[in-house]
Formats: structure tokens, C-alpha cells, sequence
């Protein structure tokens, strides 16, 4: 870990996922004091493990400011009576699950909450390969897909953040494979997620795949679809497109880029260079998310 010059800013980031959680002791990407990863299991072990975490370092070195990032559905708006909470997971066990109060009572600090990948466009945005811009999306292909999408340099709210990973998108002519998701047969994630992909594999191995195999087709196909349905509604400049599947095969970004091109046909002009890029900070993007949220709670008045 690099060590600052001075611990007197030093922010808490806490990045909730569904199978490991990352907390961050930093000021800033050079600049990590700690950091520890706890297992996702039940909301009661890993939640206490967290704030024994933050504890540890609160006697040790202090901290200003807490950023959450967690995995959702979130309840994000402060008037709600929910807000803090998990909402309608798949994750066993998870629903209705107090986050917020149970990570933040112990300390008397002001916070941020915020999807994980909402920190993580703004981690992008901040340090990463958005900086500079203000119209940006962030979409992490694995076992789902979420996409961190921010307009005017705030993300996305309404009825809730966005979830385009499940915007509704077509197959391919003969895509017959059982969608991933139990929610719909056609959305991004169920035709294009790491799940969709071991579906689509049948038993083969990812790694005896070439990239010109047909298994990519209706996977690329989607992520063109979702990324045309971005540019058409909120005009992204960049779209970053990390996670396990697409950082293990790079070839699909150009793919992906290439269909993009080819649905838009012409219609809207694209900025020059890829609009489809790979996230900067690779897999830090994540964990500086919680910390660019607790930049945001400092910020405050």
C-alpha cells in the first residue's frame, strides 16, 4: 500500500458486493492506507465484521467521512422509510437488510450511499478514463450486469437508480438459449451476463474459445443493443465496460464498439475515438468508488 504524506483526510470506503465486500482506508487511488476484503455471507456476519473493520481504524488513524457502495436494488431516496436498505435481492438473505444504520450508527461521520456502480463511474470520472467529463456510463459484465450511469455529473435517480442491465433488448435470430435472469427472456443480463455465458458455453471451457466464436454473437449483440439505448436517451460520452467476462476477453470491446456503430447507422454522431472503452482503474474502480463517495460526504455543506 502506498502511505500518504499525512492521515489527517483519510476516508472510509466500504464496497458492499454479493460474494466479497472492500474496505478502504485512502485519500485517494496513490494514496491506500489499508484495505481488507470480507466474504459477503449473511447480513449479521459481514456487516459486523465491516464495523469492526471501521472501528480498527477509527482508533488507529481516524477517519473523515464514510462512502457506501453497495450492490442493489438500493432504496437511495432519504425520505423513504426504507432508505439504507436492500431491497428486492436475489441475494438469500439480504432483503430488507439495514445497511446504511448498520454501518454508519457506530460513527459519528457524515456519509454517502450509492449503487456500486454508480461509485464506480464516479471513481472513473474522478481519477479514471471519464476524468472531465460529465455525461458518463459505467457497466460491469459478470455474474449480472449493472451499469453506473451518470447525466449532468449526478447519477440517475427517479423511482429508483437505473438498472439497465435490465432493459429489455431482441435476440438474435435462432437465440434459443434459456435467458439467465427469472425475471425476463430478453433483457441484457439474461442474454449476456457471465450466468448467460455459462449457459451459452454447454459445458466448454471459456478458455478454448477464440474470438471469433459464435458464442460471442448474441452476447455482443445485447451489450450493442444496451449501449444504442444509452447513447439514444442519456448521450454518455464514454461508456466503460469492465468486469469479469469482458476484462478476461478484451476483443469484445471492439466488437461491441463495432455493432454499436453499425445499429446507430449513422443516425447519431459519436465522439471520435472508441466510445467503448475499458475502465482505467481496472479493478480498483470498485473499491475507490466508496472512497469517491466519501469525498462527495466530506464535500458537503
Amino acid at each position: 500500500m502506498e502511505q500518504p504524506t499525512s492521515t489527517d483526510n483519510l476516508l472510509a470506503g466500504v464496497e458492499l458486493g454479493g460474494t466479497k465486500c472492500v474496505c478502504t482506508l485512502a485519500v485517494g487511488p496513490g494514496a491506500i492506507v489499508d484495505q481488507r476484503v470480507i466474504p459477503t455471507t449473511t447480513p449479521e456476519e459481514t456487516l459486523s465484521a465491516i464495523v469492526a473493520t471501521l472501528r480498527e481504524w477509527n482508533n488507529a488513524h481516524g477517519f473523515d467521512a464514510i462512502g457506501i457502495a453497495s450492490f442493489g436494488p438500493l432504496s437511495l431516496n432519504p425520505v423513504d422509510s426504507r432508505f439504507g436498505r436492500i431491497l428486492a435481492t436475489n441475494k438469500p438473505g439480504w432483503r430488507d437488510a439495514d445497511i446504511v444504520a448498520a454501518i454508519t450508527q457506530p460513527f459519528d461521520r457524515p456519509f454517502a450511499l450509492d449503487t456500486d456502480v454508480n461509485g464506480a463511474a464516479l471513481a472513473e470520472m474522478r481519477w479514471g478514463c471519464a476524468q472531465g467529463l460529465q455525461d458518463f456510463a459505467y457497466v460491469t459484465v459478470g455474474t449480472g450486469i449493472g451499469v453506473g450511469l451518470i447525466v449532468h455529473g449526478q447519477p440517475t435517480r427517479g423511482i429508483g437508480h437505473s438498472e439497465i442491465g435490465h432493459i429489455r433488448v431482441p435476440r438474435l435470430p435462432g437465440d434459443t438459449v434459456a435467458s439467465a435472469c427469472r425475471y425476463h427472456d430478453d433483457c441484457v443480463e439474461g442474454l449476456a451476463s457471465g450466468s448467460a455465458l455459462v449457459a451459452r458455453l454447454d459445458g466448454r471451457a471459456i478458455d478454448t474459445l477464440a474470438p471469433d466464436d459464435p458464442v460471442w454473437a448474441p452476447m455482443v449483440a445485447a451489450l450493442a443493443a444496451m449501449a444504442h439505448a444509452l447513447i439514444a436517451t442519456t448521450g454518455p460520452w464514454r461508456i466503460a465496460i469492465g468486469g469479469g467476462v469482458v476484462t478476461r476477453q478484451p476483443h469484445l470491446l471492439e466488437q461491441i464498439q463495432a455493432e454499436l456503430e453499425r445499429s446507430l447507422a449513422g443516425y447519431m454522431a459519436l465522439p471520435d475515438g472508441p466510445i467503448i472503452v475499458a475502465p482505467a482503474l481496472g479493478d480498483l474502480a470498485g473499491p475507490l468508488g466508496s472512497i469517491a463517495l466519501a469525498l462527495e460526504a466530506r464535500a458537503r455543506p
